[in-house]
Formats: structure tokens, sequence, C-alpha cells
């Protein structure tokens, strides 16, 4: 688009100038801005970036990690119970210092949902007090230790968050190319609300002037005895309404300006230009519905919904009842010595199979299957309701757009009819052929018709840009809008 790097081009342009300058602004450019620096589309960045580091950490969790825990130093100097052969009790003195650290490497098992880790060992204590003939240091080693921990019968989380969380983060990236395109929409809404204030302004002002011009007339009239004092009282009334019509435009004109600014977030004046160009498409409502399915966001954030229904069911069976298995095989050695620790090994293993089982919750966790599968029902029914929704009012918006370039027309013709009626009227006003009502519903005319056409243009605009958000494709390049989302969440 031609007016996209013309319009990059004046956006650093027009930053440069003073606070008090006034910036003339194309519709392109504005747009332009209003992606750069509104709040809206600080906001969409923002979740966009949370929604790739939630990505890059569900990418994570399904990676190895290594951890290290130590204890360095314990230092303990304490009584102790001690129970003898008799079976009586007595009290011991403690007095050793201990080291210990670990580190182990685990790994999720994606299939099955377990984990799968790899642990080193070494602990190291120092006896201070008591029978030290033997040595005072004493160590444990476990060179390596293998253990697995696998739940059975319960849901596989890892694997449902695999097929939920690349939905998810195509979902953020599709809803941040369509808030970038409603952040388009809210800055032409704004671009032609100020516009439209702009031409009342103009329009009030030339109504006044004419008014004016009319009174004048009228007096001279009424001095020849050509109209009556009634003609006169109505010439003068228009002129006041005139005057204060012109004094609410300006006042409408500030607020939409302030508006403007504020979402742009620029301190100079605005002055907007009418678009004279608009883009040559037409569109087919199969081609836009393919579209719109394939890269908005909608698409996935339904299935999205389907999945975490299916997940919530099978959890809800899961939790019926619970079976752990946990086995861990490995080594370990002690001595005196550190190197010693590490040639005197025994094999170690463990395993243990733990399980939890109701035998009376009075049908609580199968209720909660039966709220899990209603519930999924609900959403099935509801995506089923929102996808036909969805594609009703494409259509709806696709025949609106297409039939909007010949309502611009229409409203082109009627400004221009409406505006040389008014003027021939005016002239003819003055040689006294018609009577005021009539001049005064040329005014009105002239004055709807203006503000129609800049509706029409509006509505033109809207239209294409919404079209834009929902189907996230590019009509006039044919082809998506993309951006380097690696690079801007950076």
């Amino acid at each position: 688009m031609r007016w996209f790097w013309l319009g990059l081009i004046c956006l650093f342009s027009m930053l440069g100038h003073a606070e008090s300058d006034t910036l003339r602004m194309s519709l392109g450019e504005c747009i332009l801005l209003a992606r750069r620096q509104s709040v809206d589309a600080a906001v969409a960045l923002g979740e966009l970036k949370s929604a790739y580091w939630e990505w890059r950490s569900h990418k994570a969790n399904l990676l190895p990690e290594v951890s290290l825990s130590a204890n360095v130093p314990t230092y303990n100097k304490r009584y102790s119970t001690y129970q003898k052969e008799d079976g009586t009790h007595s009290y011991v003195r403690n007095d050793y210092m201990e080291l210990d650290g670990s580190i182990y490497v685990s790994q999720k098992i994606w299939p099955t949902g377990g984990t799968l880790s790899v642990e080193s060992s070494l602990d190291w204590m120092r006896q201070m007090s008591g029978d030290t003939s033997g040595g005072r240091n004493q160590f444990m080693s476990m060179p390596i230790a293998l253990t697995l921990s696998q739940p059975l019968f319960g849901v596989n989380t890892v694997k449902w968050d695999r097929r939920i969380e690349p939905i998810r983060y195509k979902e953020a990236k599709a809803s941040f190319l369509t808030e970038t395109e409603q952040v388009a929409m809210q800055a032409i809404s704004l671009y032609f609300n100020l516009l439209l204030a702009n031409e009342n302004v103009n329009i009030a002002e030339q109504n006044l002037q004419n008014a004016e011009k009319l009174y004048e007339v009228a007096q001279a009239k009424r001095e020849m005895g050509s109209i009556s004092q009634n003609d006169v009282l109505q010439m003068r009334l228009g002129m006041l309404n005139a005057q204060s019509a012109l004094t609410s435009a300006e006042s409408r004109r500030k607020a939409q300006m302030f508006e403007l600014k504020a979402f742009l977030d620029v301190e100079s004046d605005i002055e907007p230009i009418v678009p004279e160009e608009i883009p040559e498409v037409t569109l087919l409502y199969e081609e836009v519905l393919e579209k719109a399915l394939t890269n908005n966001a909608f698409a996935n954030r339904m299935r999205r919904r389907q999945l975490e229904a299916d997940y919530s069911v099978a959890y809800a069976k899961g939790n019926m009842r619970s079976v752990t298995l946990y086995a861990q095989v490995g080594y370990t050695g002690t001595d005196r010595t550190f190197g010693d620790a590490y040639r005197n090994l025994s094999s170690k293993q463990v395993v243990q199979v733990g399980v939890s089982l109701p035998l009376l919750d009075w049908g609580k966790r199968r209720g909660q299957v039966k709220v899990a599968e209603s519930n999924r029902e609900i959403v099935r029914n509801q995506v089923r309701q929102q996808s036909q929704e969805f594609r009703q009012n494409l259509f709806v918006l696709t025949e609106q757009f297409n039939h909007q370039r010949q309502q611009l027309r229409i409203a082109e013709e009627a400004d221009t009819i409406a505006q040389r009626r008014y003027h021939t009227n005016v002239e003819t006003f003055k040689i006294g052929s018609i009577s005021t009502l009539e001049l005064s519903d040329a005014q009105t005319a002239k004055d709807e018709a203006r503000q129609r056409r800049i509706s029409e243009l509006f509505n033109y605009w809207y239209y294409y840009y919404q079209l834009r958000s929902i189907t996230l494709w590019d009509f006039e390049k044919g082809q998506n809008i993309n951006v380097d989302f690696e690079k801007i969440v950076k």
C-alpha cells in the first residue's frame, strides 16, 4: 500500500513539529500513529507478551530440568533421646557438622504423564565429640539413582497440555492482530468524528455568512415594500440560529479534537484530510469466510474450549481413583574417606505402589464426572450457536461492504446536487422568486447531504478494516496480515 510508506515518512516529520503547530494528517497517517503509540496498541502488545511467555514456559516444561540442592553446612550440637536394649531411654549428646548436596535431571514422559529422573548425591558428616578413634569424617555417596514416578489410571496432564497450549498461543497471536486492526477501527472512528465536526463548523460558518447577507437583502426589500415584516423577522431569526449553531459546532469540534489527540498521544491540534481514494475491492462471502476460519482467533478459541471441556471430563474420571507407581534403582556407599565411599557400593532398590480408592463418598466423584460431562455438552452447543452467529454476521458485513461503494457514490452525487440547489435558491431569493421556507428547506438538505457524504465515507473505511480485523487478510495486497512475533515481544 503506497500510502502506508508515505504515511510512515510523514509520521516522523509530524512528530518533530512544535506543540503549537497544527498537524495536517491523512487517514493512513492517523492509523499508523495509533498503531505505534496509542494506549490500546500498548495493551494489545502487553497481552501478546504475556501469552508468549506462557507459551515459552509450556515448551520449557517439556524439556529436561537440571536442579541442584545443597545444605552447606549444617551444625548440630544438642541432646537427643536414645532407647537402650532393655527398653529404657536416655539422653546422648550430638555434636557434628554435616554437608550434603545432590544434582538431578528430571524429564516428563509425554506419552504416559510420568516423571523420570536421574540423581547423584554426596553427604559428609564430621563428628565433633565422642569416640573418634576410627576417624572424625563419614561420607555417604549415591553415584547414580534412576527414579520413576508414574500415575496409573489418572489423567495425563502433559498430553492435554501439548494439545491445548499450541492452540492457545495461536489464538493469542491472532487476537493480537485483530486487536491491532481494531485500534485502526477506533482511530478511523475518532478521525471521522473530527472530520465531520470540522465540516459542521464549515457548514455553520457558511450558513451564518449567507444568513447575514440574506438578512441585509430582506431589510432592503422591506424598505421597498416587496416583502412583509414577518419575512424580515424570519431572516433575523435564521441569522441568530446560525450564530448559535456555529457556537455549538465549534464546541463539539474542540471535544472531538481532544479525544483524538488523547487517543494518538499527541499535543498538537490535528487537521484531518478527507480521503479521496478508497480501496477498489469486491469481496465474495465464501472467500471471506475461508480466510476468517483460517486466520481468526475465533476458530482457535472454539477448538480450545472444546478441548478444555474434554480435559475437564478426563480429569474428573481420573480423580475417581488414584494409583501411583514409584520405583528407584541405584547404588550407594559409605566410608570414612571420600574415595572409599565411591568404591564400596551397594545396590539400592525401592518399589512402591500407592493406591487411593474411595470406599464411600456418597456419589461425590461420580457427580463431578456428570457435571463435567454436562458442561462439555453446554460448551458444544455454545460453540455451534456462536459459529452460526459468526457466519451470519460475517455475511451481513460482507454484503454491507460490497454495497457501500454504491452508497458512497449516491451520497457524493446528492451532495453535489444539494449544494447547487442551495446556491440557486439563494440567488432566486434575492430576486424574490421563492419564499424563506423554501430557502430554509434547501439549506437543510444541503447540510444533511454533506454530513451524509462524510458518514458514508466513514462507513466504507470502517467496514473495510472491520473485515480486515476478522479475516486478518490484506485485500489490497492479497496476503495474510502478519508480523514478526518473535521480534516484537522481545
